[in-house]
């Protein structure tokens, strides 16, 4: 899933471990949620969303890429 975690978490600053402290999951989840390798569950994505003060829709874009 498509997504701007790593630009907000850089935009305040923050490393990779400080936001997975904030939401109590690996440094490793965080980077596998950034490049796109692992989606989060909606619990998950609820408090990242949380964490930035933004609607989910504002930092995950659902939309599947359009096929040829």
């Amino acid at each position: 899933m498509k997504n701007r975690l790593k630009q907000l978490r850089a935009a305040r600053g923050w490393s990779q471990a400080d936001l997975a402290g904030l939401l109590s999951v690996s440094r490793q989840t965080i980077n596998a949620i950034e490049n796109e390798r692992y989606d989060p569950s909606l619990p998950l994505a609820f408090q990242i969303a949380r964490a930035f003060e933004m609607p989910i829709e504002s930092i995950f874009d659902d939309q599947a890429a359009p096929q040829s």
